[in-house]
């Protein structure tokens, strides 16, 4: 006998099987430990610099701009 013949000849049953496992997934759900906003540690870098008398714009072009492309090398690490 195929199994799928016994739902079709039983649609009352399937019916209250289908509605008795929608409740106990709703059940279920409600008792899901969920938290709206979960603690996450970010890893971050901190870089320090010292370079006197040096502009904004030479920091950012002779030190800032290569060690970020040199960290954006990795697939784990996004630009944003």
């Amino acid at each position: 006998m195929n199994p799928s013949r016994i739902f079709i000849d039983r649609p009352v049953a399937t019916s209250l099987l289908m509605i008795a496992i929608l409740l106990v997934g709703i059940m279920a759900f409600r008792f899901l430990p969920l938290s709206a906003l979960p603690e996450v540690d970010y890893p971050t870098i901190q870089v320090q610099t010292f370079y006197p008398g040096a502009s904004p714009e030479v920091m950012t072009s002779a030190l800032h701009s290569p060690s970020l492309r040199s960290g954006l090398g990795r697939n784990d690490k996004k630009r944003s």
